[in-house]
């Protein structure tokens, strides 16, 4: 076997040009589409050795003075061969480590598998940050995997979140219409240190880790709760448990006055993961509260707690008061027993 033969696969569907070799066990075959798929040798029949192939696909460098000569667009050919029930979409991205007996050490392959009827316009991605990063794109047969790309153990940070977008079709024949599918999937790097996470399947000679895309036609939808996730759900866990705080009236002139203590550390328990603003909006929501279920009340008078600090809450609601209860008079409380840090609102 040599650079530039036509070979065909034993054990599945295709075949193409050599192009190289990587060690004694391995034969790059270019297929019909322009990719090179990686193969062991002993899959592989020679079928013709004609030169004039060979020529064609892999033309000696020219001279430096000569413009370098493009290669023609592939073309999709369409192959007859389909199975029974491969009309069905199931799609499923795999990874496999080169050496499973060196697990802690290994690099690892990524493969598209496509087990079904439809040729696949894919793209395969990353994230990086809130924006994706394109790892390999191009097209699948039917019935066929292809090699995406070979990564070592320093790049699984960047395998946390992955993307396959999918175009199924088929060539010069009609067909059923299937949906466009983009799913994104949570990979458990974790797992790329354990051997027994990698199992035998019907694709791959070696174990493999695999994590299905479309399953007899559905999208897979992996159930992934974030750490931001829960940390929201328990807050408003707390928002909805905790009682809400009650006014304290006191008796001042013959008149009933209600104190109501705005510090977010006497309105929730926990402030975890709160921005200043989301707090400040939270202080402002139990001002407008008190202020609608009083506004009516002639006479009612409300102290608002809300502390000196920088000034920014006793700001904003003396701007609510300004904007949305001018019928109501405000001043300052009584320093001698709030300081300099309460507001009296008077509803008139």
């Amino acid at each position: 076997m040599k650079i530039g033969d036509k070979v065909r696969f034993l054990n599945e569907v295709g075949g193409g040009i050599v192009t190289g070799f990587k060690g004694k066990d391995i034969v790059l075959v270019q297929d019909a589409d322009g990719f090179d798929i990686p193969m062991l040798i002993r899959d592989v029949v020679v079928i013709d050795t004609d030169d004039y192939n060979m020529k064609s696909r892999f033309k000696p460098a020219a001279p430096k003075q000569e413009e370098p000569v493009k290669p023609a667009k592939p073309e999709i050919i369409s192959r007859p061969t389909e199975v029974r029930g491969g009309d069905t979409l199931n799609v499923s991205l795999a990874f496999v480590p080169e050496n499973v007996k060196e697990i802690s050490n290994t690099s690892f392959e990524a493969y598209l598998v496509n087990d079904s009827n439809y040729y696949l316009y894919y793209t395969y991605m990353n994230a990086e940050g809130q924006a994706w990063k394109v790892r390999s794109h191009g097209l699948v047969e039917p019935n066929m995997k292809l090699f995406l790309e070979e990564f070592t153990r320093e790049s699984l940070n960047e395998m946390e979140r992955v993307s396959v977008q999918l175009i199924a079709f088929k060539d010069a024949k009609t067909f059923s219409q299937k949906p466009a599918v983009h799913v994104d999937l949570r990979i458990d790097t974790v797992k790329f240190y354990k051997l027994h996470t990698f199992q035998p399947s019907d694709f791959f000679e070696e174990p493999a880790l695999i994590y299905d895309i479309v399953k007899n036609d559905a999208p897979t939808k992996q159930v992934y709760v974030s750490a931001e996730d829960i940390q929201v759900a328990l807050l408003k866990k707390s928002k909805e448990e905790k009682p809400k705080s009650q006014p304290i009236v006191r008796k001042g002139g013959g008149r009933e006055i209600l104190e109501i203590d705005l510090h977010i550390g006497e309105l929730l328990d926990d402030t975890t993961g709160m921005s200043n603003a989301e707090i400040l909006n939270y202080q402002l929501d139990k001002f407008r509260e008190v202020m609608e279920k009083y506004k009516n009340k002639r006479e009612q008078r409300i102290v608002f707690i809300h502390g000196k600090g920088d000034g920014v809450l006793r700001k904003a609601v003396l701007d609510e008061l300004k904007r949305k209860y001018n019928h109501c008079k405000y001043q300052d409380a009584s320093f001698k027993e709030y300081g300099f840090g309460a507001t009296m609102v008077i509803v008139k």
